[in-house]
């Protein structure tokens, strides 16, 4: 059994072969646009983390190696170990080299090294003027021993120099990248950059900017705008600057990945983590109490997932639970899929709801409001009775936890004069059809359906205390 959903296998020969979500025809789209826009410029893939973005940059690289592009796949998350992001993003470059253009890279790379040295004396003063109070000591540690007038007249020297050396750099990769990939733009890609740190970010955008924008170099930055916007501003240290402004000066074009069609990630996990091999195991099938359990287990999950607010991150963490915490019911207990999932979304997604269970710190009605603010807008008349199910099946077991574990009709419904049931609370799914939720939960009531089961039952499990059954 998978514990863990590993990545995709990318096939050099068909890229997005194994790609369930249908992003083939995006990665087309982008393709298509860099054929049209050849010169040069920078395009970022705006997306929230977790739906997916590593994945399809790396897939779409391996077909833009095929339709004959260069490619360069950096990850800035892993490589802010570096300080200088112009020392990673040219040992990058070093992997397109060949015998024949190695003499035009170790020019640039000169080039590059003149201008790591006129940036650190300028990080060098910075950082003393930030730190240092005593003018002496700053003076030492950069070097200042002229009077004033020298000073200036070295600084107005050093500035025309580290011009001069930009051109010379940039006229310089130019053309190592123009014989580098026979007519056709340099794509590289700049993965995970709001994951870094906030300024070795900042850094690689500054130094794309002002060293790489360069003929012939289209930059891919793969990115969640928002968190890489907050980053901005840590730098900066003000919460009013406007990342958006900032952010535009850097990024000529964005691209958000669709999100996919409802259903279409959820079944694949379901498949991925062999959901089916419990459900339909041989002695499950022999219960016709148990037969729905993957119907309402499928179902359920469209209504949760169809939320653009959960990322396929997110998605894959509440599979993993749940298919480890499935192996803890036996082939005949009773799963009810409906509350099993229900909670194991919760403990994923809305924690202090989850925590709020487990402490039995809810009113019913309370129980009830906290469903609908998450199923509410999912509502429609193909899922009500689904929807009605659910709450029927969540009010009951969380009713006899209320009630130490037996079950007490009279909290939920009682019977008048006449020996007739009456509900004491109103659905929330369709407070004109309190009635059905009556007969719903008239019928699980029973300790043959399981009616007398508490959340616990459910919670146990899912918290992984008691012992997987093999």
């Amino acid at each position: 059994m998978n514990i863990k959903h590993n990545e995709l296998e990318i096939l050099v020969e068909d890229p997005f072969a194994n790609c369930r979500l249908d992003r083939k025809k995006y990665a087309q789209i982008l393709t298509n646009i860099i054929n049209s826009y050849s010169y040069g410029f920078v395009l970022a893939i705006n997306n929230k983390w977790g739906t997916g973005k590593t994945t399809f940059v790396k897939m779409w690289e391996q077909d833009l190696k095929n339709k004959g592009y260069q490619t360069v796949y950096f990850n800035a998350w892993e490589n802010d170990f570096e300080n200088n992001p112009l020392i990673a993003l040219m040992g990058e470059l070093k992997t397109l080299t060949t015998k024949s253009t190695e003499p035009e890279f170790k020019s640039t790379l000169k080039k590059a090294s003149a201008l790591t040295k006129h940036i650190a004396p300028i990080v060098a003063k910075a950082i003393a003027d930030k730190y240092i109070d005593t003018e002496g000591v700053k003076d030492a540690i950069i070097g200042v021993t002229k009077g004033l007038t020298d000073v200036f007249e070295n600084n107005v020297n050093e500035y025309s120099k580290k011009k001069k050396n930009i051109s010379e750099f940039r006229n310089s990769l130019s053309e190592f990248i123009a014989n580098t990939n026979k007519g056709k733009p340099l794509v590289f890609i700049i993965d995970e950059l709001d994951r870094c740190r906030p300024d070795y970010a900042v850094s690689i955008l500054e130094q794309i900017k002002h060293f790489f924008s360069v003929p012939n170099i289209v930059f891919i930055l793969s990115i969640d705008k928002i968190q890489l916007g907050n980053a901005v501003r840590g730098v900066y240290g003000s919460d009013k600057l406007d990342a958006e402004e900032y952010l535009r000066r850097f990024i000529d074009l964005e691209y958000s990945i669709p999100k996919p069609e409802s259903g279409v990630f959820q079944r694949y996990l379901y498949e991925f983590f062999d959901f089916d091999e419990f459900f339909n195991s041989p002695e499950r099938i022999k219960y016709s109490e148990l037969k729905y359990d993957k119907t309402d287990f499928l179902k359920i999950c469209d209504i949760l997932f169809s939320n653009s607010e959960i990322s396929l991150r997110e998605q894959e963490k509440i599979f993993t639970l749940a298919k480890i915490s499935l192996r803890t019911f036996g082939e005949n207990h009773f799963v009810f899929p409906l509350v099993y999932l229900f909670l194991t979304f919760l403990k994923i997604k809305k924690t202090d709801l989850y925590n709020n269970l487990k402490t039995q710190s809810l009113t019913i009605q309370q129980l009830q409001d906290r469903l609908f603010e998450i199923v509410g807008n999912k509502l429609n008349n193909d899922n009500e009775r689904m929807l009605m199910l659910l709450e029927a099946y969540l009010l009951n077991f969380y009713n006899n936890s209320l009630n130490s574990g037996y079950y007490h009709k009279s909290k939920l419904y009682e019977s008048d004069e006449n020996g007739k049931n009456k509900l004491l609370i109103n659905s929330i799914i369709n407070k004109t059809k309190d009635i059905d939720l009556l007969h719903l939960l008239e019928s699980i009531r029973g300790r043959r359906s399981g009616g007398d089961l508490k959340l616990d039952y459910f919670l146990n499990k899912i918290e992984l205390l008691e012992e997987l059954k093999l």
